[in-house]
């Protein structure tokens, strides 16, 4: 099933449920797919543009949590981490640092990177081996560890 049906399915047992939180997060995650769509010249999504979508509206509400926590706005603050679980369901479960620190290494072996200079070579493959399921700035950073 794909991501748009599973949403469209999840909202109406949201709705039945009278679940607020639930509708407005399922109605976001339905409004980027609807614009990613119909962006000028988007075709069909893939798999791998879903998680994409997903992972950016992910880190929207982290962002978001983290601003309203260090301004003391717990009341702003929950309903984002509520919707934050609600994506996070979608999404495969994050790898841990040692796993991707493996799997960088793996990475790093293939593409011969011996140096930070290669940092871009390695950035590539990884992002698209472990999209979804880990952070950027997290990979980045083993990345950058490994080659120095």
């Amino acid at each position: 099933m794909s991501l748009e049906a599973q949403i469209m399915t999840d909202l109406k047992s949201a709705m039945k449920a009278k679940d607020r939180i639930a509708l407005e997060t399922l109605r976001a995650i339905k409004t980027a797919i609807l614009n990613e769509k119909t962006a000028a010249g988007a075709g069909e999504m893939t798999t791998a543009d879903e998680m994409k979508l997903l992972t950016k509206l992910r880190k929207q509400r982290v962002e978001s949590a983290t601003i309203f926590r260090a301004q003391n706005r717990a009341d702003l603050a929950e309903p984002e981490e509520d919707q934050l679980a609600i994506i996070e369901r979608y999404l495969p479960e994050m790898l841990s640092e040692t796993v991707i620190e493996s799997k960088v290494k793996d990475i790093i072996a293939a593409v011969g990177a011996t140096s930070v200079a290669d940092m871009g070579k390695v950035m590539g493959q990884a992002s698209v081996a472990m999209a979804g399921q880990a952070d950027g700035k997290v990979i980045s950073g083993i990345v950058r560890k490994l080659l120095a």
